[in-house]
């Protein structure tokens, strides 16, 4: 298959999914429609739950594995969306539609590069993997399939970076604290007032830092993010509530940050997870390496995927670009599908891992 065919059959996939609400955890008839795709086109497609994938057909134990990896969920329109956002809508070389731009485009122009690539002799397997729950980073999502797939060497996830290699990328930790106050009347001087107590914490998480910080993705970043306490007007609140965002760096793992700030920021706290720690790779990897060559310029990603989950080595590259996601008329470009399927080949074909 020719690259003018590829792209006009990803472009027609494109305009299919997005017909198709796929919403995290409500992926099921957008993972119906792609497994038919695949069906019909006779390409064998594995799947475990609403996670669909591809093995190369001449798949050889002797050689490396590359994982090509985008989700074909996404979040719930916005507002102010002007168009439907479940009805693809072509303005010439725009498409309009909900998942165009993160991270239909980046799917369709994968899994046309793997068939193009695996229709030549290669010196590495691939693996095609189409995921859902990315958005949420559900258990349900590329965490439960990676355990049953073969051993991968290397991985590229398919997200909007304009097709620019995200060589890093930051981790993510949602904290939730509580400082304790003791309930009394507003009219009395009686009680202890938790919002009060939780000022200076609340200031402590705003002005810490942590010594090191990375070339790319900077020092780790606390943001207090909500904050919820009392229970009515004259009533002294008893405890104050509130959520912290942390973004790690490549220097620290989500539990050791946890760790000291939980030794040191005056307040219980609990971590949601530890899952989603940050993830880096080195300009020396032979595809960062050819990347550069073609020009592309590595940079540090402020924003997670599901590279969080992947213990091995992986990037972020992708049409499209970070912006447009999750905003009302979300569009892609057609020449960045077209681009993206022909630099994904020429990274890919023939990389001597």
């Amino acid at each position: 298959m020719d690259i003018d065919a590829s792209f006009y059959n990803a472009i027609d996939l494109l305009k299919k999914l997005i017909a198709i609400p796929s919403y995290s955890r409500e992926e099921k008839a957008a993972a119906d429609a792609l497994e038919s795709y695949m069906n019909d086109l006779h390409l064998h497609p594995f799947r475990k739950g609403n996670n669909i994938g591809l093995l190369s057909p001449d798949w050889d134990e002797r050689k490396p594995v590359i994982l090509l990896n985008s989700h074909i969920d996404t979040v719930k329109p916005v507002a102010g969306w002007t168009k439907n956002p479940l009805l693809p809508e072509e303005d010439g070389d725009y498409l309009f539609g909900l998942g165009s731009n993160d991270a239909g485009a980046s799917l369709v122009s994968l899994l046309y590069s793997f068939l193009t690539l695996t229709q030549r002799e290669q010196p590495n397997n691939f693996i095609f993997l189409a995921s859902c729950e990315e958005e949420i980073s559900g258990a349900n999502g590329i965490a439960s399939v990676l355990p049953e797939l073969p051993a991968i060497d290397f991985a590229l996830v398919g997200e909007p970076t304009n097709m620019q290699p995200a060589i890093a990328e930051r981790g993510l930790m949602v904290l939730d604290g509580i400082v304790v106050g003791q309930a009394g009347h507003a009219a009395r001087d009686e009680g202890d007032n938790a919002i009060y107590k939780a000022i200076p914490v609340i200031r402590w998480f705003k002005e810490t830092q942590f010594p090191l910080k990375s070339d790319l993705l900077g020092a780790v970043k606390m943001t207090v993010t909500m904050v919820n306490a009392g229970t009515q007007h004259n009533v002294i609140p008893g405890e104050c509530r509130f959520t912290v965002d942390v973004r790690s760096n490549e220097h620290y793992t989500n539990r050791a940050l946890f760790d000291w700030i939980a030794a040191h920021c005056g307040c219980e706290i609990t971590a949601r997870s530890f899952r989603l720690n940050s993830s880096g790779i080195s300009t020396d990897h032979p595809f960062v390496r050819r990347a550069m060559l073609l020009g592309r310029q590595p940079f540090g990603s402020p924003t997670t995927s599901d590279q969080a989950q992947m213990p091995f080595p992986s990037l972020k590259m992708g049409p499209g670009q970070s912006s447009r996601s999750h905003t009302a008329d979300e569009y892609i470009l057609y020449p960045e599908i077209r681009e993206a399927m022909e630099l994904y080949i020429r990274l890919l074909d023939q990389l001597n891992l």
